[in-house]
């Protein structure tokens, strides 16, 4: 759940803006709310029980997640859970994750007891359903799936990772063991918003009213077995680009599908960075916004707009650049998306040592 901000550089939410886009949502049919315990860093679950406090409980569905990394014993993981039910004042969770899940993870979660305590916690109905969220290769995920006793499996899927990140492997897994699939970041943190002139030009002739992003939300959308489509939104008006979407709903065309393809081989041309935007990087021990890093600089290889780039690299602050890197690594197993960071934080360094005036 990417909420707005009071401060980029701060967790803490604008309130009044956050609450008037989950009002908009819920007037316009909207009834399934995400959030987790680290998102906001710690902020967000508070945030979306107070928002939706005014809405009767069998109205919408809420859904958060068991940061099973800091859950050591089993004690741990009910303390979590009884804290976050606790934080979005309610008295069961429609849908519960296991947050995050890889084979590393898999591993941590059966022998601290997580699992133990999360089909626990559904035997005393605070959990209506038990799925989790993966970011791993799909033969790990064979593994979480065999499991058996999950009912409904949350991956990252968009038309760029269908092939790129093997999300179609993992949905063909979920999809053969019979569970919902719940869709994560479908226009990719804003990439597939963001594209290129003329992968964006493409899409405008076809449709000329379209937001790119809402093409994005209907690839995820059209696909069967998927239970929802979730988007992190920032401003009302992407509320409103999506219920604009999901109202009038139309399943892509073949045609439609193989112009998205074509808009994968512009994409694939460029030097971006698989960045989505998570955070879960942060903080850098040296201080680097990781992630504004990498958003800087995949704008300037999709636009190739100096003028922006220095512009933004500039307003970030010298503490939050590129070169302050010192690779030391901390943040690389952090990456869902497997990211060497320091490899490609050194191009970053390297594009603002070519473009950035010399003093």
């Amino acid at each position: 759940m990417r909420l707005p901000k009071i401060n980029p550089d701060k967790p803490d939410i604008q309130q009044v803006q956050a609450q008037e886009m989950i009002d908009y949502a819920y007037a316009h049919g909207v009834n399934y709310y995400d959030t987790a315990w680290p998102y906001h860093q710690g902020l967000s679950e508070t945030f979306i029980g107070k928002a939706l406090k005014k809405y009767p409980r069998d109205s919408f569905h809420l859904v958060s997640k068991m940061p099973g990394w800091e859950a050591k014993k089993p004690e741990d993981a009910s303390y979590i859970f009884e804290r976050q039910l606790e934080k979005c004042q309610v008295e069961y969770f429609d849908f519960y994750l296991a947050h995050a899940m890889n084979a590393d993870r898999l591993v941590q979660y059966k022998e601290s007891g997580v699992f133990d305590v999360l089909l626990q916690k559904k035997k005393e109905g605070k959990i209506r359903h038990l799925g989790f969220s993966f970011h791993d290769k799909p033969e790990v995920l064979k593994k979480i799936v065999d499991l058996g006793f999950w009912e409904f499996g949350q991956i990252q899927l968009n038309y760029l990772d269908w092939t790129m990140q093997r999300a179609k492997e993992q949905y063909d897994i979920l999809q053969a063991a019979g569970l919902p699939v719940v869709v994560m970041e479908p226009v990719r943190g804003g990439a597939l918003h963001t594209l290129c002139p003329q992968a964006i030009e493409l899409l405008k002739k076809a449709e000329p009213d379209a937001s790119p992003a809402s093409w994005a939300i209907r690839f995820a959308a059209s696909l069967p077995g998927v239970m929802t489509v979730l988007s992190g939104m920032t401003t009302l008006e992407q509320v409103q680009d999506n219920v604009r979407t999901m109202e009038n709903f139309k399943p892509l065309t073949d045609d439609e599908k193989k112009l998205l393809e074509q808009v994968v081989e512009i994409y694939q041309q460029s030097k971006t960075v698989p960045c989505t935007g998570c955070r879960y990087c942060m903080d850098c021990p040296a201080g680097v916004d990781i992630p504004l890093m990498f958003s800087i600089y995949n704008q300037y290889q999709l636009n190739e707009d100096k003028q922006a780039f220095v512009k933004a690299y500039t307003e970030a602050g010298e503490s939050k650049q590129a070169q302050h890197c010192v690779a030391c690594r901390a943040c690389v197993p952090k990456c869902p998306q497997s990211i060497d960071i320091p490899e490609r934080m050194a191009d970053v360094k390297k594009l603002a040592e070519r473009l950035m005036p010399k003093e």
